[in-house]
């Protein structure tokens, strides 16, 4: 049997356009022999999205953005609440990690997203990560160790990974050097791995 080919895809759970590219990636190996690799990337909204300097014209962006998201999230069933301001990842990103060494990564993510885009919790809360760990049948006392030895070398690891790749944004899909930025951006990919011989 072929060796499976690597999908990367960054994403960040403050992302909503991240959430809505979840399930299409997990789609992705079970329609093509590739196995997707998801890494933790950091976003800057100013750098992506251009400056926002709290002008009307600004809101007015980040309000078209979300609105977006919401039309699509509907469309799949899914609820997405614009957040009240801007959130680290950077604890939801370790459980995360954790998860993935545990092969627990998406039940950890799939709950970590649902619940923070319907406003049910907080990714800068210890002891809400903490719990998710454990709900996923992970030791929430190896995460808080984790939290404070080896996680952030891990987060950083990934956040180097993204440079070397050149990502600047989330979520971005990278086949064979290839990137492609945006959950729409998933039928591309499925070209790319349909002309490469990759479909199930």
């Amino acid at each position: 049997m072929n060796e499976l080919l690597e999908v990367k895809l960054y994403f960040a759970y403050t992302s909503p356009f991240s959430y809505l590219a979840m399930a299409p990636a997990y789609d992705l190996e079970r329609t093509h022999r590739v196995h997707v690799r998801f890494i933790a990337h950091g976003i800057n909204i100013r750098k992506v999205y251009g400056p926002l300097d709290n002008t009307e014209a600004d809101r007015r962006k980040i309000r078209y953005l979300y609105l977006d998201a919401r039309r699509i999230a509907k469309e799949r069933g899914l609820t997405i609440y614009p957040p009240k301001k801007i959130f680290s990842a950077r604890l939801a990103f370790y459980g995360g990690l954790l998860a993935e060494k545990h092969s627990r990564f998406r039940p950890y993510s799939e709950r970590l997203f649902e619940r923070f885009w319907k406003h049910e919790l907080d990714v800068e809360d210890r002891v809400a990560i903490a719990g998710i760990v454990r709900e996923v049948g992970l030791d929430e006392k190896e995460f808080i160790r984790y939290a404070d030895a080896d996680a952030r070398a891990d987060l950083d690891a990934c956040f180097a990974e993204a440079d070397r790749d050149e990502i600047f944004g989330v979520p971005t899909f990278v086949v064979e050097g290839e990137p492609f930025w945006g959950e729409d951006r998933i039928e591309w990919v499925i070209k790319k791995l349909d002309a490469m011989g990759l479909g199930r």
